[in-house]
């Protein structure tokens, strides 16, 4: 095999280009092979193959900058920096991450997970080399389903200042997760059917040059005119008109045109974009068929692409997407945002039956905010669902058009707390944190299914202001379903009182706390109070009152970051108003948790039953001695 030649960075530079279309075989196979294994970025991995081998084979790594925007399609390029073998633990804990990571390889130039960004941090690297008088070239990777993020046109307009060479590849294959939306997604569409314009330049050239003691000074002229042959051929032709230089479109899985046009590329001086057109999921049908459905998977069965672990009870998402769904048919005034997932968010359902009341944005957290801010205005009733980790990029519009104007937007937020293998870029565990420190917002977190239903029924049926509801990846918690007091704004739920300790969980949490507080009670350390906190925002304040009466210990519990989480402000409220209860914030600690099972990230800081219950026994023992 051609690909048990790749070994060490580099190595690809020792394989014959007639040996390159059956490496990409060999690479595709292995790819198939290794993700039905142990899960993980299929569809968009395939589609860069071909890509992939022809920037290494022009390249020269870790010396030359290689930098992929979102990073899940970088599994080629991690096989070809020597790191094959790690492909049974990939996305495991202690093994092989699924993005780019600097400290796994000096080949990966920047850590990614999040869109959008790649232009900006390559741009950098291009300023640093410049001002170190070092040389080395810088290529930058963005799929075209990034391009909808405004990140990227601030870097594209700060980039055609350089007078140095920078190379932008755009990775072209009409989807993001889901099918690519908006005017860029249509101005590229329009760029990949232009009759394989690149062959037509150089057609035209060569023509031109054949006119005998002129031809050669037309050619010329033509090129240093800013609107030449291609303002004839192509409409508009953006890039060229902010001052970078465009070439191809080009064949992304042609890998002779492309190192000829990567290596054109090379030599101009200056920002230079190079188109590739791309197919997601390329050579695997289930994948090329279902690019959405392989973006990121679980293990599967090869030859029918379906997923080996059955779907056992439903998810979050499920309950979510009901519940709009039924909302949405008694109130016309509700609508559905997403930044590119609708499948991911469960919206899919609502798009089918509300096509008008349905607004993809594409990869655009900050204006898929403020463009609800405007619906809200207008009378509607926007209901924004998007992961945890993606809103963060949206805070400022957050605090200014949303909460500043007090509008009652309603965030639907999806994969909060610990995700499992996508690891640090893709963990929630920041939300509490950033919502609960700005006015007018309400902060909620559902025990279980039902109870997600019930809060986003109330936060468009009984608030008027902003609100937040947040709830965890995976199968919906199905306890505690007996226990469904109504909801009111700023309450908690005691689900069973006691005293002494009392234990205060917080959405994903709640489920945990009910063991730990059995656990407590069986092993006769105290009486326990166990409250589910529904609400991190508004503090229920009168319950903290009650508590402090008759217990001695208040232990919070929650899937979010210690520094300013629910368990900070309990603290806060507590050492004002009642010094004499000792308070213990249980969270995540202040550093980034790694890839791994949410069970095992969970154990490795002390959010499982046993790590909370040590917790509990070892500050009671500490309170009892203290009092002797």
């Amino acid at each position: 095999m051609i690909l048990e030649k790749i070994k060490k960075p580099n190595d690809i530079h020792k394989v014959s280009l007639e040996d390159f279309p059956r490496l990409a075989e060999e690479i595709r196979s292995f790819l198939i092979q290794s993700v039905s294994e142990t899960g993980g970025h299929l569809a968009s991995n395939l589609g860069v193959v071909e890509l992939t081998l022809a920037l290494h084979n022009v390249l020269d790594l870790p010396q030359d900058k290689l930098i992929w925007d979102v990073g899940h399609q970088a599994y080629t390029h991690k096989i070809l920096t020597g790191r094959k073998d790690g492909f049974k633990d990939l996305r495991k804990e202690g093994g092989l991450s699924g993005f780019p990571k600097r400290n796994e390889s000096n080949c990966d130039s920047f850590d990614t997970g999040h869109s959008s960004n790649s232009i900006s941090a390559g741009l950098g690297y291009v300023r640093a080399r410049d001002l170190m008088g070092e040389k080395y070239h810088v290529v930058s990777v963005i799929g075209d389903g990034a391009l909808t993020g405004g990140m990227a046109y601030e870097a594209l307009n700060n980039a055609a200042e350089l007078k140095t060479n920078f190379i932008i590849i755009i990775n072209d294959n009409n989807m993001s997760i889901s099918k690519n939306v908006g005017g860029m997604s249509t101005y590229l569409s329009a760029l990949r059917t232009a009759e394989t314009y690149t062959g037509m330049k150089i057609g035209v050239t060569k023509t031109l040059k054949k006119i005998p003691h002129v031809g050669t000074a037309v050619v010329d002229t033509v090129r240093k005119t800013k609107s030449s042959i291609k303002q004839l051929i192509i409409p508009g032709m953006l890039f060229e008109n902010m001052g970078l230089t465009y070439l191809g479109p080009v064949d992304g899985h042609n890998m002779r045109q492309m190192m000829k046009l990567f290596n054109e590329a090379k030599r101009v001086e200056g920002p230079v974009v190079v188109h590739v057109l791309t197919e997601k999921g390329r050579g695997y049908g289930p994948a090329s068929s279902h690019p959405e459905r392989f973006h990121g998977t679980g293990p599967f069965d090869i030859q029918s692409g379906r997923p080996l672990a059955a779907k056992t009870a439903p998810t979050y998402t499920d309950h979510f997407s009901g519940a709009i769904c039924s909302l949405a048919e008694k109130n016309k005034k509700v609508v559905a945002i997403t930044a590119a997932m609708p499948d991911g968010t469960g919206l899919n359902r609502f798009r089918k039956k509300f096509p008008e009341r349905f607004f993809d944005v594409g990869i655009a957290e900050e204006h898929a905010v403020t463009f609800a801010a405007g619906m809200a205005l207008g009378g509607m009733i926007p209901v924004f669902a998007v992961y945890s980790s993606f809103l963060q990029r949206g805070i400022d519009q957050i605090l200014h058009d949303v909460c500043m104007q007090d509008l009652h937007v309603i965030f639907a937020i999806d994969r909060a707390g610990f995700v499992g293998a996508d690891g640090e870029t893709h963990h929630g565990c920041f939300d509490f944190s950033y919502l609960s420190m700005i006015p007018n917002m309400t902060v909620m977190a559902p025990k279980n299914g039902k109870e997600l239903e019930e809060m986003l029924k109330f936060a468009v049926e009984e608030l008027d202001g902003p609100c937040a509801i947040r709830y965890p990846k995976g199968s919906a918690c199905t306890d505690m379903e007996e226990c469904h007091e109504p909801l009111k704004k700023g309450r908690s739920e005691v689900i069973t009182p006691g005293s002494e300790i009392a234990v205060l969980g917080v959405g994903s949490m709640v489920s945990v706390c009910q063991k730990v507080c059995e656990e407590i009670r069986n092993h006769k350390i105290a009486g326990a109070t166990f409250v589910n906190v529904r609400f991190v925002k508004p503090l229920d304040t009168e319950l903290l009152d009650r508590l402090s009466q008759n217990h001695s210990l208040l232990v919070t519990v929650e899937e979010n970051v210690k520094s300013g989480g629910f368990g900070e402000h309990v603290s806060a409220y507590m050492e004002a108003c009642h010094p004499e209860v000792r308070v213990l914030p249980l969270a995540i600690p202040d550093h980034f948790i790694e890839h791994g099972t949410v069970d095992r990230q969970r154990m490795k800081i002390g959010l499982n039953v046993q790590g909370i219950l040590d917790a509990v026994e070892q500050s009671w023992e500490n309170l009892v001695n203290n009092r002797k």
